[in-house]
């Protein structure tokens, strides 16, 4: 019997290198990926027009995006984490001492205010620095991926797309969720991995931004493609993370390496070992008025796999 394609999208990575190359397979689902360059815009396409079975997704958009009647639900699969001090950037010229001095400021956001990155950050700076961030003004460089998202009043897309240029002018005094190079541009932490490396042992921040998302009605027509899916990205990753022990090079693999000094996954899926990290994302949504209210984690996942741990 024939299996049922999966029109898919990924960026290949280490995670789920296996399952694209298919070294990994589903019992009774063949995933026929389609590459694209530009991931974000898989994102807008699927937020846009469901145009994928499953796809990968960045965490607030899919919060946002199903907080505005999306059709789609995510399995608990968590493909990307990060530590995002280094995502916190300034203009030198601007004199700024530490991430305090961006109260009452003008702040640059790459791409969309609802970003994961960019969520990251901002939470960052509220709570290692107490600053109350509806001080801050916030610009967008772009639109946001869910249409009918209507930022709060502190949000003021930028006059110049480009960040660089909104430094340069003086419109900005520093970005979140962005990397720009620029001799005038610099981190605000001297060393932002060890920044990252501190949050995470010392109040468990460990940033998750992506996650996997299959449409309703597929979901609905063929419950067990959940359960497959979700194997199989384990699968893969435990051949990644098998093979990580013997040492990394890429900026995510310094991070997982990071956390296998504590923990032997430093990828773990479904929700009971993601629980207090998906609670604070979801927190910080509401505190940054990307979500009205906060959600329950539970509402947010297929039910199928609520306590389902890979």
């Amino acid at each position: 019997m024939s299996k049922t394609k999966l029109h898919a999208v990924s960026r290949t990575q280490g995670n789920n290198r296996a399952l694209k190359e298919g070294i990994i397979t589903l019992p009774d689902f063949e995933m026929d990926w389609e590459e694209v360059p530009v991931l974000v815009h898989a994102f807008r396409r699927m937020v846009r027009e469901m145009a994928y079975d499953v796809c990968e997704m960045a965490l607030t958009t899919y919060i946002c995006a199903k907080a505005h009647g999306a059709k789609f639900t995510a399995l608990p699969i968590f493909l990307v984490r990060d530590f995002h001090h280094g995502a916190i950037l300034h203009y030198l010229p601007a004199g700024l001492a530490s991430p305090a001095e961006l109260a009452n400021k003008r702040v640059g956001v790459n791409r969309g205010y609802t970003v994961t990155t960019g969520v990251w950050a901002r939470a960052i700076i509220q709570e290692e620095y107490n600053v109350d961030l509806s001080s801050v003004t916030w610009c967008p460089s772009g639109d946001e991926h869910v249409e009918d998202y209507r930022a709060p009043d502190n949000v003021k897309p930028l006059k110049h797309s480009d960040l660089k240029t909104a430094m340069a002018c003086g419109d900005i005094v520093g970005a979140v969720g962005a990397k720009i190079d620029h001799p005038d541009v610099a981190t605000m932490y001297e060393d932002p991995f060890a920044a990252g490396v501190a949050a995470y042992k010392g109040r468990g921040l460990y940033p998750i931004n992506h996650t996997v998302v299959v449409r309703d009605d597929l979901l609905a027509e063929k419950p067990d493609v959940a359960l497959q899916v979700f194997n199989a990205f384990t699968e893969s990753k435990n051949l990644y993370v098998a093979a990580l022990s013997g040492g990394g090079s890429t900026d995510a693999e310094k991070v997982h390496l990071a956390v296998m000094n504590d923990t032997p996954d430093p990828l773990p899926y479904g929700i009971a070992p993601n629980r207090d990290t998906l609670e604070q994302l979801i927190g910080h949504a509401a505190t940054q008025k990307i979500l009205p209210q906060a959600v329950s984690v539970e509402d947010l996942f297929a039910r199928s796999l609520l306590d389902v741990v890979g």
